[in-house]
């Protein structure tokens, strides 16, 4: 090999090692960032590798929806009820009595 080919490769592999450093650091971190906020993983070819949607998936994500919205119908019915306990505490006695006095 020609002397002046090896230390022209010799001088321009500090700079291949670092561009593929970069390069493989840069795609490690999209993958971390991806998987951390939830986004699915991409294939060679664009199809999602994970997570992967089946049947059984969309079924518990069906039902989670469910019991969401019916804890939040509860979580709201429970907030109307610590509401009024509140104004009954926070109320002066005089104005409860009254209030009391009035139903009867």
């Amino acid at each position: 090999m020609d002397p002046q080919k090896f230390a022209f490769i010799v001088g321009i592999f500090p700079y291949i090692a670092v561009i593929t450093a970069v390069a493989t650091g840069g795609w490690l971190l999209n993958n971390w960032l991806r998987i951390k906020h939830g986004y699915p993983l991409d294939g060679a070819w664009g199809q999602p590798i994970h997570p992967k949607t089946d049947r059984e998936a969309a079924e518990r994500i069906k039902l989670l929806t469910n019991e969401n919205a019916q804890l939040r119908a509860e979580l709201g019915s429970v907030k109307d009820r610590l509401e009024t306990i509140e104004r009954i505490i926070t109320d002066q006695p005089s104005k409860l009595a009254r209030e009391i006095e009035q139903l009867q």
